[in-house]
């Protein structure tokens, strides 16, 4: 198990699904835990649920004023932040031709411009500590595309854009920044999924099962480890062998 003992962890959309499974599994691992979403009762209710060294901290990814009093939230709490993970997370799938301009903006903006935000913040905190680790949850098709998912197949590319050119200009201050791509992982999201999708999608996994949050919390575990300390600017591919 790695050690994540006193190390302050910051998940963003950390109130249910993978964020949530990423949470319990650092503070399995002795982490001091930061459950952000929309909903403040929610944040506080995972946070009892997950460790007596969690506090739940509401806030909108897109609003400054928010990630700035996140950060304060959780300085005035523990004193640092060590680990920050990019979860938070939107989809609004649709063919491009029939895709409404806000829904590409929702999705532009949450996804990626809130972990441009939350990095920007955090970074400040990490280059004073001289440490600091941050992993972006982006997804394969941000490497190859797909077809309903214009909007979040971009946003995920940029999120790939946005570690590499932050861990360009973060890694003299001792802080490093990946990214993880799940392929297709069972959440509330894949849920919705019409069945031939799905089996479509499993067809081309070679180990022939979905993946779990569980899958996904073990690479970013990983990278936000001391274990990594030589790893920045790379893209973990989380897919069962779908990308392959």
């Amino acid at each position: 198990m790695l050690d994540f003992t006193n190390k302050v962890v910051i998940v963003t959309g950390s109130a249910r699904g993978i964020g949530r499974s990423l949470a319990e599994e650092f503070a399995r691992c002795g982490a001091k835990i930061v459950i952000t979403d929309l909903d403040q009762a929610m944040c506080e209710q995972v946070a009892r649920e997950i460790s007596p060294n969690a506090i739940g901290v509401k806030a909108n990814v897109t609003a400054g004023a928010d990630i700035d009093a996140l950060m304060q939230a959780t300085l005035d709490a523990f004193g640092r932040i060590d680990v920050v993970v990019n979860n938070a997370g939107i989809t609004r799938d649709t063919l491009m031709i029939r895709m409404d301009e806000k829904d590409w903006d929702m999705v532009l903006d949450i996804n990626l411009k809130g972990a441009f935000l939350v990095t920007k913040a955090a970074a400040r905190i990490m280059m004073k500590q001289r440490s600091g680790r941050i992993v972006n949850i982006s997804s394969i098709v941000g490497l190859s595309g797909n077809a309903g998912q214009a909007n979040y197949s971009a946003s995920k590319a940029g999120l790939i854009g946005l570690t590499k050119s932050s861990a360009k200009e973060l890694c003299s201050r001792g802080i490093t920044v990946n990214a993880v791509a799940p392929g297709f992982i069972e959440t509330e999201m894949t849920h919705t999924l019409p069945e031939a999708v799905r089996k479509s999608f499993l067809e081309r996994v070679l180990v022939s099962r979905p993946g779990t949050p569980k899958d996904v919390a073990s690479a970013v575990l990983f990278l936000a480890s001391d274990e990594a300390a030589y790893i920045t600017g790379q893209v973990l591919a989380v897919d069962g062998g779908l990308t392959v």
